[in-house]
């Protein structure tokens, strides 16, 4: 994993890159900056697996993982921030890595907003639950996330943690001077919506996690899968 660290942290930095164009130019041009994005997220994928023969049905998965977590943000529309995204995202990296996560977690951003609707936001949530994905994978073999109630609170945290990059969007796009008493103001305004997608993310882990890491385990061990 050392190895792939320096292409991965390049990712990241052009990601930033990418967010701060997209701040700064609003409306205008957001869809191109969400390919770029979705680019530099595929980037680490595309080291990893050049050095093997890629198969099809890896890319398959890829992709229904990506249309499932994508999908499943429609049934809970009329309800903010409560979305089982994060949690599939999570196991989707704990079964089959980080570099599965990021893309699986970035795409379901992009694919979900066709119906949600596309804008300055998307990158934003691409690189949010992108990240939710490689830090789920990097943290896979540790004993925190090997225990159900370690796994849940990981969800719990990233539930918060996705609403504060959210709002970072948020408050550049403000056309106010930058104050702190802002910022202060738009993390106080968050919480309940950042407390609702974590306290989601532990309910939908905890119902989904038995069951969804035993069908994906069987699926990478008989398949050989990423």
């Amino acid at each position: 994993m050392l190895r792939y660290r320096y292409p991965i942290f390049i990712a990241l930095a052009l990601f930033v890159v990418g967010l701060a164009l997209t701040a700064a130019l609003q409306d205008r041009h957001y869809i191109l900056l969400s390919l770029v994005l979705l680019a530099a997220a595929l980037f680490p994928l595309f080291v990893r697996l050049e050095r093997r023969p890629i198969e099809s049905r890896e890319l398959v998965l890829l992709a229904v993982l990506s249309a499932v977590a994508a999908v499943s943000r429609i049934p809970f529309a009329a309800l903010p921030s409560v979305q089982p995204v994060s949690a599939i995202v999570i196991l989707s990296a704990y079964v089959f890595g980080a570099e599965a996560g990021l893309i699986i977690g970035a795409m379901a951003a992009l694919v979900s907003n066709l119906y949600f609707g596309q804008g300055p936001w998307t990158p934003w949530q691409m690189f949010s639950w992108g990240m939710v994905g490689l830090t789920a994978g990097w943290l896979r073999n540790t004993r925190w996330m090997r225990s159900k109630i370690g796994m849940m609170a990981f969800g719990f945290i990233w539930g918060f943690l996705f609403g504060w990059i959210m709002n970072i969007w948020y408050i550049i796009s403000l056309p106010d001077a930058f104050s702190w008493g802002l910022v202060a103001a738009a993390y106080v305004s968050s919480f309940y919506f950042d407390l609702a997608h974590a306290l989601s993310n532990v309910i939908f882990l905890s119902i989904l996690s038995g069951s969804w890491i035993k069908v994906l385990e069987r699926f990478r061990k008989k398949y050989g899968l990423l």
